[in-house]
C-alpha cells in the first residue's frame, strides 16, 4: 500500500455478524474484523451491499465505521460503502462516517430511481465534494439498475477525490480502456474475476469470500505484485470451488454468513429480512460445493458444522430500517 492508493489491495466486504434475533452482534463484529485482518486483508468495507446497508439504521452504520477503527488500530484502512440513492443523504451519511475516522468512501450507484448520466455524474461529484476523503466509485449495474458509463468514469476520474472504481460490471475491455487513460485504481468487484481483473491491471479486490478465506487472496495478490503469475493462478483454483459455494446459489451475504457459521466464526447465520437463510435445497448446493474445497489456508472445512435451522428464515430487527 503506497500514498498512490489510500485504500489497500485486499479489501474485504464485511458480512454484519448479527444474533439470532436479527440485532448486530457487536462483540462478533469486533472478533470478525481482527480475523480477517489478521489473516491477510488489508482493507475493510463495511456496511456495503454484503453488510446489509439496506437493513441497517444510520447509527448502526456510523458505529460499525467506529468499531472498524478501533478493532483495525491501524493495521486495515476502514472504507464505508452503502451511501443512499439520495444525495442529501448520501451526503449526510458520508459526513457522519468522516468524522467517526473513515479511511475513505465507496459511493454506490443511485439505484431504484434510474438518473442518467448526467445524474449520476452530478452524485458522485456532489458526494465527493462532501468530505476530503478518497473515494471509490462502485459500478454494480445488476443491483443499480444503470452503468457508469465509460465517458462518465473518465469525467469523474478528473475529480481530485475520486482515486478508484470498484467494478462488477464485468466488461474487461472498458476497464482496460480507464486504466490506459486515467490514474484511477480498479479493484475487483466479482469474486470469480480476481485473477483476470488483476492480469489487466486492477489493484486489488473487495470481495465476499474474504470474508471466509482472506489469506489466498493475499497470497494472489503477493504474487501477482512479484510477478508470480503461477502462484497467482494456484491461489485462484484454490479459491474457485469456495467462490462457487458464497456466489452461485443464494445471495452473497447469506452464503457467507452460513458458511461463517459453519466453521465456528460467527455466533448466528441470521440475516435481516428480506433477505432470508438457505432453503433446504439450497443449503445442499453450498454443501456440496464445499465438499470440492481443500486446503485453504485459514478455513479449515473438515470441522464445518452448517446448521440449517439456525439459517432458517430472516429477522425482523427493533429498529426499523434505515433512518434519517
Amino acid at each position: 500500500m503506497t500514498s498512490e492508493n489510500p485504500f489497500g489491495q485486499v479489501l474485504v466486504a464485511l458480512v454484519t455478524p448479527m444474533t439470532a434475533d436479527g440485532e448486530v452482534d457487536w462483540p462478533g463484529v469486533e472478533k470478525h474484523i481482527d480475523d480477517v485482518i489478521s489473516s491477510g486483508a488489508d482493507g475493510i468495507v463495511v456496511t456495503g451491499t454484503t453488510g446489509e446497508t439496506s437493513t441497517l439504521t444510520d447509527p448502526e452504520k456510523i458505529k460499525l465505521v467506529e468499531v472498524g477503527k478501533d478493532v483495525a488500530a491501524g493495521r486495515a484502512k476502514i472504507i464505508t460503502g452503502g451511501g443512499s440513492n439520495e444525495t442529501a443523504h448520501a451526503i449526510e451519511l458520508y459526513k457522519h462516517s468522516e468524522q467517526a475516522g473513515a479511511d475513505g468512501i465507496m459511493i454506490v450507484t443511485p439505484y431504484y430511481n434510474k438518473p442518467t448520466q448526467a445524474g449520476i455524474l452530478t452524485h458522485f461529484r456532489m458526494v465527493a465534494d462532501a468530505t476530503d476523503l478518497p473515494v471509490i466509485l462502485y459500478d454494480i449495474p445488476g443491483r443499480t439498475g444503470v452503468p457508469i458509463k465509460y465517458e462518465t468514469i473518465i469525467r469523474l476520474a478528473k475529480h481530485p477525490n475520486i482515486l478508484a472504481v470498484k467494478d462488477a460490471k464485468g466488461d474487461f475491455s472498458e476497464v482496460s480502456r480507464v486504466l490506459n487513460q486515467t490514474d484511477l485504481l480498479y479493484f475487483s468487484g466479482d469474486d470469480a474475476n480476481v485473477l483476470p481483473h488483476l492480469s489487466i491491471g486492477a489493484t486489488g479486490l473487495i470481495g465476499i469470500t474474504a470474508n471466509i478465506a482472506p489469506a489466498p487472496y493475499r497470497q494472489m495478490i503477493d504474487a501477482v505484485n512479484a510477478g508470480d503469475l503461477a502462484t497467482a493462478t494456484a491461489a485462484h483454483q484454490q479459491l474457485e470451488p469456495l467462490v462457487r459455494a458464497v456466489m452461485t446459489h443464494v445471495p452473497g451475504t447469506v452464503a457467507a454468513k452460513y458458511i461463517l457459521h459453519g466453521l465456528g466464526r460467527i455466533g448466528s447465520p441470521r440475516v435481516r429480512l428480506p433477505l432470508v437463510g438457505p432453503e433446504e435445497w439450497e443449503a445442499a448446493l453450498i454443501e456440496d460445493e464445499i465438499d470440492h474445497v481443500q486446503g485453504i489456508p485459514g478455513a479449515d472445512f473438515h470441522n464445518f458444522r452448517p446448521d440449517r435451522n439456525a439459517a432458517a428464515g430472516g429477522a425482523l430487527p427493533k429498529v426499523a430500517g434505515t433512518t434519517r
